[in-house]
């Protein structure tokens, strides 16, 4: 499944997601804002077909990728070549307001369909491992701050 863009933000785990340019009309680029809350941060995992870069908007923003961590503010940006191992942490105290380009576009479906479904993680990883597969997402391990 692909998602259409809509200018209504579907809202997962707290993360506000804003579908701004959808894989099925540009499969050269998938890009959608979103609006994270402190704290907040995805398992780690890898895209094995997607590059992803981050614009960060607001906020400032821990990124870890393959082993190395960067924290970022506004105004910044880093990128994360498909098949490498990454996740961020919201570290202000503030939500923090990302841009987020993915190349091919397409996987912002895996939040239509986190959104939809009402899954949560950690209590329904199974399921949303075997969505993620869907979408070439592996999880690989915890988010930032936990073991």
């Amino acid at each position: 499944m692909i998602a259409p863009a809509s200018n209504t933000p579907l809202n997962w785990m707290g993360t506000q997601y804003k579908i701004l340019q959808s894989g099925a009309k540009a499969k050269a680029l998938g890009l959608f804002e979103s609006l994270d809350q402190p704290g907040y941060g995805p398992p780690r995992h890898i895209h094995h077909d997607a590059d992803e870069t981050f614009y960060v908007l607001s906020g400032d923003v821990t990124f870890w990728q393959a082993g190395a961590s960067t924290l970022l503010g506004p105004g910044e940006v880093i990128s994360v070549p498909k098949g490498t191992e990454h996740t961020f942490r919201i570290v202000s105290e503030a939500p923090a307001r990302m841009l987020t380009m993915m190349s091919p576009g397409g996987f912002e479906g895996f939040f239509v369909e986190m959104a939809r479904l009402g899954l949560r993680i950690p209590d329904d990883m199974p399921k949303i491992v075997e969505i993620g597969h869907q979408f070439h997402l592996s999880f690989t391990g915890p988010p930032l701050g936990t073991n």
